[in-house]
Formats: C-alpha cells, structure tokens, sequence
C-alpha cells in the first residue's frame, strides 16, 4: 500500500454512495443529543455551478461534520430560492417556460453539490417555487393579513421599464436596474406591504444580543433601521406679496437647535405641495419629471448634483419671523419624515451645497467654544456631541450645549402647540409586489362589491398556470385570458384575482424554518421549529447583511404572532465568507476566456491556447460566468478530486478574506492528501494491527504522541472558532512531524513509537475528516477502524500531553535579541538566569561589561542589562 497512489476518482464516488445509501447525515427530529443546525445560504438554480460557489458549502460542511463527532444532533439541510426574475427572462429570450427552466436547473447543481462530498440532509430538499413550499407561504401572508400585518397602499417605487417590474432601492445599482442596466423611473403603484416598521424597536433594540454576528453587519442593522428622536412642527405659508395660504408646511428634524441658522425650506418632488404646485407651473412640472428618473434609490439621490426649483412661497420662521423662500429639491425624500425640510446650510453638507449653488445665506449657529465666530467653507460644520460645542447666533439658545438646546426648542413650540416630539425611522414598510409571473400569487382577490378579500384556506394553493406565455411586456399573468377571472370568496360575485407576485425575498425569510418541517401539513410544525431554531451556524455572503437578515428577523417574530413558533431571531451565530476569485483573460479581440482556453508559458506569459497569440490577463476577481473566470467543480475533480479542492479552498486565507483560486495551489493540495495517503500506508507496513498502549515510552515517542494531542486540542479550538486555515496549517505541522519520524526509523520500530505511529496516523485522518472526508474515510478503512469514521466520535487529547515539559524563552541583551533559551518549563528564575548568562551569544553581545541586573518575565522573555 505505500507505494500506491490514492486515486480520489474511486474513492470519492465509493463513500459518497456508502453515505447515502445508509442516510448517515439524516436528522432525526425526536433525539436526545444536543441539536445543532447548521445551513448555507441556499443558492439560485442558474444553471451550473462553479468552484466559486462551494467555499461557503465546505465551510458548513466542514462545521456539520465536526459538530456531528463531537455528538450533536446536526440539521444540515439544502434547498433552492427558485422563484424570480432569471428564469423568466430565459423563459423569453429562449422560448422555454420558466418552470422547466428551473427544474433542469435544480436537477443539475443537485449533482454538482453532491459531488463536492457535503454531509447533507436530502430528505428536507425545498425549492421555493414548488407549491407545496409556496402553498404554505400563502397561508402564512394570509395569516399575516388577517393579524394587521399586511396592507395594500399607493406607493412610490423604483419601476424597470425593460423588465417592468418593481425594484426595491438596493435592486437599482447608480440609478438603472440591476439586471436589465435600464433606467430606473419613478411611478406610484398600488403595492402590497409587509408592516416591517411594527417591529422597528425590537429588531433594533434586540441587534445587540446578536453576540455572534460580526460587527459590521450589526451596525449595518442598525444603520438600516435608522432610529433618530426628533421635532415634527409647521411652518405658517404666504405667497411673494405676504399673503398668509390656507396650508401650512410641516417639517421633520433631528437639528431643531439649528433654527436659528435656517435659510430656506424644501420639499420633496413627491410632495403634495410640489405635485399641487407642477399642475399649475410647467418649471416645476418638468424638474418633476426630472427627479423621477433618479428612481427612488437614496444612494442616487444622493450623488446626484443638489438641484431644486423656487415654488414663489415662503416658510414664515417660527421665532423671527423672517421669510424663507421654498424650493422643490431633488435631495428631499418623501418616505423620510414629512417630506420636507428647513435648510440649516452651516450645518449640514447637503444643506451647504445646495445654498452655496442658489446664493442663499450661511449662517453658523454651532461653534467651538473657542472659536465662536466660526466661518464656514466648503465643508459643514456638523459636531455636535460634548461640551466642546456651543450655540451662537440664535438668541434665547446662545451659549448652550446641543442637547440643551433641542430641549429649549422643543419645550418652547410644543408649548406653542405647533409642534411635537417624534421618533423616526430610516427603515420603511416593505413593498414585495412584483409584476412578473414567476413569483409566488398574492393570494388576495379583488371584487367591487366586497373590496379586496382573502383567498380561504381552504382555495389554497393559488398555483401558477403552467400556459402563460411571455411573448410581449409586461406581466403574463396579466395577460392570461382566464387566470385572474375568479368568483368572490366572499360574495360569489365575479371578481379578479391579484395578479402582482410576491418579492423573491419572501421566499427566502422563512426557508430555513421550514426546514425543520418540511413535510409538515400546517406553515411549519411549531414544536419542531422551537426545537431546530435559531440555526445555530448560518453562513453566507456580507452583502445580504442588510435586506436578506433583517426581513428573516422580521419573519420569525411575524410567524410568532401568528401562532408560528416563540422563537424571535432566526440565526444565533453568523459569518460572512469571503468569495474565491480568479484572474481573468481576454483574447487580442478583447473577448473573455475560460481558464481552460489559456497556457500559461515558462516564463510566466500567457497565450491563448487555440491560436497561439498572447492573452490579455487580469487582475483576480470574484468568479463570474459573464467574464468566465469560473472553473467547474467537473474538471477540478477528475483532475485532482474533490478532497484537494475542499483543502484548497479552506487552506488558503482566513475564511472571511477573499481567496484567490490557482492551479498550482490546488495542486499543492492534491500533493498533501497524497502524502497523507502514503503515510498511512507506511504506518500500516511498519505496524501492521493495532497494539495496547505500553508502560513507558521513550522520548521520541512521547514527543510524537504531544504533536497528536496538541493537533486535536488546536484543531477542535479552530473549527470551533471557524478558523480553518488555522486548522488545515496544524494538521500540516502534524503530518510533518509524522513524516519526519518516519523518515528517521531504520527497522522496525520499538513498541512506544509503534503506538506512538498507529495513534498519529489516526489522529491526522481524524481531525482532517472535516476537511477532507474521503480520503479520511478510506484510510479509516485501511487503519482498521471501526465503523463509518462520518459517525465515529471526535479524538479526545489526554491532558497530561498537553503540558508543555519544555519552553523557548528569547533572550535579549539590553532590549535587542540576540539567542533563545530552552529550559524546563518548571525552572526557576536563578536557573533561567544562570542559564542565559552561559549563552555564546549573550557573552558576546556583553564584552567586557558587567551585569547590572536581569529581567526574567516568567514564561515569555529574558532580558539581560550590561
């Protein structure tokens, strides 16, 4: 066997048949282990996958496994977001239907998940497009409903003019759709919302017992729901000749302190001053228009110029009675406060370059102590926080601090009984109304005599029909002769059916609890999704930290609201994995390539391989099939199987990092589980069975059997903190020390460093079966162990083996290293003194000086003063 090379096409398709066909990774909803659950953000089934989409799979893969031997019950389960925009345009552009699209799709990246070896549980398979899924999402929103916590309402939304649907903000990338590149326009619609905002405190407040998410995606919740304490308040109106209007204009702010720095007021495009105002002035009209091309996206808004149109009104100010003028500006939006604002220009930069652009006064009311005559440049002046900061300029409040001068404000209008104190929030309602086919139905029905209605649940499902047809714009359902026509639930009267389908991002805010009941009758079983919930270990891309995590957390309080479960979050513990890249090529044409179309030369050069000419190479990026910098999991495997790969990918950088992917990294990875291989195979020649622990071992056997328990101590720590590359580098150090033992043995060996060899070859196929299962397992097989290693037990390390009898102590002369000292790690301080002093190196750096004095920081450092 030594001499035999592990041939990974065999081996892997062997054990992953033996895994399946025994259901070793199945979940069983009634145990009495531990419960762990572990999931991967589950994947759209756009066809195939490439090697860049399975670090976050081996990662999870990596956890379930090691936390099934450490004697967990684990859920590991997989499904597919099916629904959505992709296969409905490939349902146009090739003439196929969506459904059959998908379905071929799934069938596919099954097979190619499969082949990447990951402990998962089959059985519990979803795809969010099948009705049995989406059946229950139904009744759930009906449900939701029927609790208040759905409601149809005239909007403001971002609409895609190509693909004619709906996007939300983060869906419009620099003010064009995310897929279709169109400009996005701004229009109001009818919309179906989720009542997010119901539960803005507690999905706030509740951010900070998230203490195993990262830090920057709890701030990002917290940014996103935007809790800021304010003074909602009115100003008096009047028209260019003085006269007082019938309205008054009602503001929103955070700075009431800045009063007295105001300069001008301004609404939004949308507001219905402005709309009431462009029906009447075609300048106002058309910068309406405009604005309405930026969409809706704040992020468009603004990087956008600050542009704005005077209306010929003026804001009466509260305190001095001075005239501000009114602009329709592009910069206000309507879904935040009111829809309007005052301008303090000093204080505020959007403010300041909006009056710089129009000549409008700038008046500093917040200064320095120090410096209260402040001049303001091209920057605001926006400090607010501490004792540092004083109010000038503004009457009755010069010479407080900020919030002593929010209080005054606020104390002096409410008083008045034009204003009161309000909270707000940046987070908003959320708009899942879709105008597309492939989506699940809005199970609403629409009758002029009974108004909008619930479909009973006992009409569900309201399936999809399988004959639409997508041969003109806009939304097939829509267009179906018969589908929408339906009779009144309520009434019996004709009536239609809501044709808008439900946001993707349904789909995926519950998946995971139905997981834990995927057969189940009802939306999910309770019990069980208490017992499964919150997934323990959720691991997945950063840019979901927003909408995707934040709408889950939402779901698992709605659900409880409805009878669905207690559990409130949805995912105790979170990470976020970096992507794998690659570089990238281009023909002299400048047409992209696949890594296997280029050669790289000797020299470092790379041709294309068809003609021979030189190709263009670019820096790595995140793997993308447009610019084909993918490598399918195919071609790696037959190449150098799945276990190099799965090493390769958790070897490389720390998990969170991005990873660039290298032939001859992954190469080098094949070189080590060959390695490993031919190890055991030693072992087995030199110790052939399996022999009782001796007395008394030697000190090379003993410092062989340290290494093994060292391994499995700082494997387990690493796994458990997620820290991979850390791991695989320990298991490395191992097999070092293994093979340079090995190497060093001349005959047979004694009975300590036979057992010694026997305990280390188990313990590297041990803690490396995580990380490289098949290769684990067949060497487990060849070690004689026991059963199926993917069920076997985690290797405990014996304590005694971990103490350290020795330690390396740096040894310094006057503060600057000059050798390192090997001592027992019991020694005292007059033995580590004495036996620094006895050093060559330490002579040397002394000369003729005396010792003055040394510095012995047990455990860590020598430090001797000449």
């Amino acid at each position: 066997m030594a001499i035999e090379r592990y041939n990974p096409r065999r081996t892997e398709a062997r054990w992953q048949r033996v895994w399946d066909e025994r259901e070793v990774f199945k979940a069983i909803d009634e145990d009495p282990r531990p419960k762990y659950y572990v999931l991967e953000m589950f994947p759209y089934p756009s066809g195939k996958i490439h090697i860049g989409h399975g670090r976050n799979y081996v990662m999870g893969d990596v956890v379930a496994r090691y936390k099934r031997a450490k004697g967990f019950n684990v859920l590991h389960p997989m499904g597919w977001d099916a629904f959505g925009l992709p296969a409905e345009n490939a349902a146009i552009e090739r003439g196929i239907h969506p459904k059959g699209w998908t379905y071929d799709n799934i069938a596919a990246m099954r097979e190619q998940l499969k082949l990447l070896g990951l402990s998962l549980d089959w059985s519990r398979e979803l795809a969010t497009c099948d009705p049995a899924y989406y059946s229950r999402q139904q009744k759930l929103f009906v449900k939701m409903f029927e609790a208040g916590l759905v409601e149809r309402r005239t909007s403001l939304v971002n609409w895609d003019p190509v693909d004619n649907t709906v996007l939300a903000n983060e869906q419009v990338v620099d003010g064009r759709g995310w897929r279709s590149g169109a400009v996005v326009e701004k229009r109001e619609l009818a919309q179906w919302f989720f009542k997010i905002t119901d539960f803005a405190d507690d999905l706030l407040d509740a951010i900070g017992t998230l203490d195993q998410w990262p830090d920057k995606v709890r701030l990002m919740q917290r940014n996103w729901i935007g809790r800021s304490e304010g003074l909602k308040f009115s100003f008096d109106l009047v028209d260019g000749e003085g006269v007082q209007m019938e309205e008054n204009l009602t503001v929103f702010t955070t700075r009431h302190d800045t009063i007295f720095g105001a300069s001008f007021c301004a609404v939004s495009p949308d507001h219905p001053l402005a709309k009431d105002l462009g029906a009447r002035n075609e300048e106002i009209a058309q910068f309406r228009r405009d604005c309405a091309a930026l969409g809706t996206s704040e992020e468009a808004i603004e990087r956008a110029e600050k542009r704005g149109v005077a209306t010929g009104l003026y804001a009466v100010h509260p305190f001095t009675g001075a005239r501000l003028p009114v602009y329709v500006a592009n910069f206000v939006l309507m879904g935040y406060g009111e829809g309007a604002i005052f301008g303090c220009p000093a204080h505020d930069q959007r403010d300041l370059d909006f009056a710089r652009k129009y000549g409008l006064p700038v008046l500093p009311v917040v200064a320095p102590k120090d410096e209260p005559d402040l001049e303001v440049g091209d920057e605001a002046f926006t400090d607010t926080e501490g004792d540092a900061v004083r109010l000038v300029n503004s009457e009755f409040l010069d010479g407080l601090s900020v919030p002593d001068a929010k209080e005054e404000i606020a104390r002096r209008m409410e008083a008045s009984g034009r204003a009161e104190r309000k909270v707000n929030y940046r987070l908003r309602d959320w708009g899942i109304s879709r105008q597309r086919y492939w989506g699940c139905p809005i199970p609403m029905v629409h009758c002029d005599h009974c108004g909008i209605v619930p479909v009973p649940e006992d009409q569900l499902p309201i399936l999809l029909p399988d004959d639409a047809t997508f041969d003109r714009p806009g939304n097939p359902l829509d267009h179906h002769p018969t589908w929408k026509d339906v009779s009144c639930p309520k009434c019996g009267g004709a009536a239609r059916r809501e044709t808008d389908t439900m946001d993707t991002f349904v789909d995926s805010s519950w998946y995971f609890a139905r997981f834990a009941s995927p057969a189940a009758d009802d939306v999910v079983d309770s019990a069980l999704m208490d017992a499964w919930l919150p997934v323990d270990q959720y691991i997945g891309g950063v840019e979901h930290a927003v909408l995707h995590l934040l709408y889950s957390r939402f779901f698992t309080r709605a659900m409880g609201r409805v009878g669905f479960g207690a559990i409130r979050e949805p995912f105790k513990g979170l990470f976020t994995q970096g992507m794998i890249t690659h570089e990238t090529y281009r023909d002299p044409d400048g047409r992209w390539l696949f890594p296997e179309d280029v050669e790289r030369q000797a020299d470092g050069s790379v041709i294309v391989k068809a003609t021979g000419l030189p190709a263009k190479v670019g820096a790595p990026e995140k793997m993308s099939k447009s610019k084909r910098n993918v490598v399918s999991p195919e071609t790696i495997l037959e190449t150098f199987g799945v276990d190099a790969a799965r090493w390769f990918m958790l070897s490389d950088t720390p998990p969170e990092r991005d990873s660039e992917w290298t032939e001859s990294g992954v190469e080098g990875a094949w070189r080590f589980t060959q390695r490993v291989w031919r190890l055991v195979g030693q072992v087995i020649e030199l110790v052939p069975e399996k022999i009782a622990q001796p007395a008394e071992f030697g000190d090379e056997a003993l410092a062989l059997r340290r290494v093994a328990h060292k391994t499995i101590a700082a494997v387990s720590e690493d796994i458990e903190q997620l820290r991979f590359n850390r791991a695989i580098a320990r298991v490395h150090e191992a097999v070092n020390a293994w093979g340079d033992q090995v190497a060093k043995l001349h005959g047979a060996p004694g009975p300590d460093m036979a057992y010694a060899l026997r305990e280390m070859a188990e313990t590297v196929v041990r803690v490396s079966a995580p990380m490289v299962p098949h290769l684990a397992e067949e060497a487990w097989e060849a070690l004689g162990g026991e059963g199926l290693l993917a069920l076997a037990p985690w290797p405990q390390a014996e304590a005694a083996l971990l103490v350290e009898d020795e330690i390396v102590l740096p040894v310094q002369v006057n503060g600057k290293r000059r050798d390192e000292l090997r001592v027992a790690a019991d020694a005292d301080q007059e033995t580590v003194e004495k036996a620094a002093l006895e050093l060559d190196a330490v002579k040397r750096a002394l000369g003729d000086r005396p010792v003055r004095k040394i510095i012995v920081v047990p455990g860590r450092i020598v430090n001797v003063v000449g």
